[in-house]
């Protein structure tokens, strides 16, 4: 894949970056060697490799999800004008 200079002014347009004519030859020329470069990636053969998110092992820490309320029900409500029942109260808005 090859990108041309069109295509480098259509993506500086789209991402809204002004570029001129000299920067859009000089970016055909750098982006066509990183895609090169992603090409020769392609060719390396990664059959049996099993996907890494890291480079060292590790296990993930975990708590055990379990459903609360916070305990925290009566310190919430605490400086509440009006509640019940653990509930803000407020006044009736739609007659």
């Amino acid at each position: 894949m090859s990108v041309d200079t069109a295509t480098v002014k259509r993506v500086a347009r789209l991402a809204r970056i002004k570029v001129d004519d000299a920067q859009a030859e000089r970016m055909t020329s750098e982006l066509n060697g990183i895609l090169g470069f992603v090409e020769q990636l392609d060719e390396v053969d990664i059959s049996g490799v099993e996907p890494l998110t890291s480079v060292v092992e590790q296990t993930m820490r975990k708590r055990p999800d379990g459903v609360t309320d916070g305990n925290k029900a009566d310190d919430i409500t605490a400086n509440a004008p009006m509640s019940e029942d653990n509930f803000f109260m407020v006044p009736k808005v739609v007659e």
